[in-house]
């Protein structure tokens, strides 16, 4: 009942962040809108003015298009990343495992052509966390881990970057926690504050029976945070974890 429990919360959690993709990517219109403009030039044709809310879904053809002329130009860094990052964000926000398919031979185009990029390196540790999570698939989270190192050689600072790669140990299957842990703890190190990765530490901590610091960092998540999604169900599982404890 206590690992059903955990991993019900988990999944809440996971949810509530909106990743890998759907804990680390928030969709940005100016993105979209970008892949828009970039679709209207190609059929030479202006983009309708007039906007609204149903127009956040591109089409079939609009998004087949635009794949289509990654591969064109497929000497074009420019056009791979750009496009690439794009439609990984529309996919991501989809949550369309099949579309991210599409999606990794762009971002791999693009890093065939620029390896020393940042973002695009990131994207790609981002589109394998995403598979690994969405097919439940250690071996994508593996090669996110290596696009994360990469990434970590570059700029050890980036706290996103380090959190993400701890959960990559923490949500495979079956999780080694005390490295994810100790990922949790370099992020803090840099960044005390950062809610997403004390609510998986907390998380990281009650999982491996340490109620004691899990209810520390849960304190801190509240005082920074206490509008934190999942927070209720956070607290109701380390009293949980309190009270089996006595």
């Amino acid at each position: 009942m206590k690992n059903k429990s955990f991993w019900i919360s988990i999944i809440a959690v996971v949810i509530s962040f909106a990743g890998g993709f759907i804990l680390a990517n928030a969709f940005n219109r100016n993105e979209l809108d970008a892949l828009r403009a970039e679709n209207a030039r190609l059929k030479n044709e202006p983009e309708k003015s007039e906007q609204n809310q149903s127009e956040l879904a591109l089409t079939e053809q609009e998004i087949r298009q635009t794949i289509t002329e990654a591969e064109r130009k497929s000497s074009d860094f420019s056009f791979q990343k750009n496009s690439g990052l794009a439609l990984f964000r529309y996919a991501a926000m989809k949550q369309d495992s099949l579309m991210l398919a599409e999606v990794e031979k762009i971002l791999n185009r693009a890093y065939t052509l620029n390896d020393k990029d940042y973002e695009i390196t990131v994207a790609l540790g981002d589109l394998q966390f995403d598979i690994g999570y969405l097919k439940k698939k250690n071996e994508n989270f593996a090669r996110a881990r290596e696009f994360y190192s990469k990434a970590l050689e570059k700029n050890p600072k980036d706290v996103k970057v380090r959190t993400d790669y701890g959960l990559t140990y923490f949500l495979q299957n079956p999780p080694e926690t005390e490295k994810a842990i100790a990922e949790f703890q370099k992020s803090l190190q840099e960044n005390p504050k950062h809610a997403k990765t004390l609510q998986f530490l907390t998380q990281a901590l009650l999982q491996i029976g340490n109620t004691t610091e899990a209810e520390i960092y849960l304190a801190k998540l509240k005082e920074i945070n206490p509008n934190t999604p999942n927070l209720a169900e956070l607290q109701a599982q380390t009293a949980q974890s309190v009270n089996a404890e006595k």
